[in-house]
């Protein structure tokens, strides 16, 4: 379960993988911290992925997890999430911001270049995502979301999002670029793993290792 004052550092953001079941996901809420869980629709149908966000979304809040829907404003509102993740252009993104913003945060991604993240953060979305959903494949960050974050993260107020690597320790490596949330996809949900323990060394980590932000 989360705790009542989130941390004053950087933060887990959980990124839900292709083939993970609902309750593999809702077992990492117990590893302590969470901010917010995004849920791509990995190739899921309309009627499949609204019946999975269904399953989550309740037991996600409850344990105090905001939780994010990648791309189809429909569903997020059928399902009473908290926000919708957009990859789109700039005039797009103002559209889903306009259209949305009195009723649910909007996060954008897909920004590859400092021109084209402050083209997008012109709009004032909610968070700035730098990486890409299923890439996490190698042990680091990849090196250009690590620039990204740590330029944005000095530069600009909108809170950033880093995505990390497929291994745990490198929570450290995002948490050093300044980056408001840290994003974890393999490293917690890969075969093998307990999304629980990863939850919870992820955020023992962080714990030791990651600059407290000035309140």
């Amino acid at each position: 379960m989360n705790e009542a004052t989130p941390p004053n550092r950087c933060r887990i953001v959980l990124i839900a993988p292709p083939l993970v079941t609902p309750e593999h996901i809702c077992t990492a809420f117990d590893g302590g911290d969470v901010a917010s869980l995004i849920l791509p629709e990995n190739g899921m149908d309309d009627a499949a992925f609204q019946a999975f966000a269904e399953k989550i979304v309740p037991i996600a809040q409850a344990a105090g997890v905001a939780v994010i829907i990648a791309g189809d404003s429909r569903i997020a509102g059928r399902v009473h999430a908290d926000g919708i993740h957009v990859e789109a252009n700039r005039q797009e993104l103002a559209e889903t911001i306009e259209r949305l913003a009195d009723r649910m945060m909007v996060g954008a991604g897909g920004a590859k270049t400092r021109d084209e993240a402050l083209d997008l953060g012109e709009e004032r979305p909610d968070y700035m995502f730098f990486g890409r959903f299923g890439y996490d494949n190698k042990p680091e960050p990849h090196h250009r979301n690590l620039a990204l974050g740590e330029w944005w993260a000095q530069m600009i107020q909108i809170p950033c999002i880093v995505m990390a690597g497929s291994e745990l320790a490198s929570v450290e490596t995002v948490a050093a670029t300044g980056a408001e949330f840290v994003a974890l996809s393999s490293a917690v949900f890969a075969d093998g793993l307990d999304p629980r323990a990863a939850v919870a060394a992820a955020n023992a980590l962080l714990d030791q290792t990651a600059p407290r932000f000035e309140d």
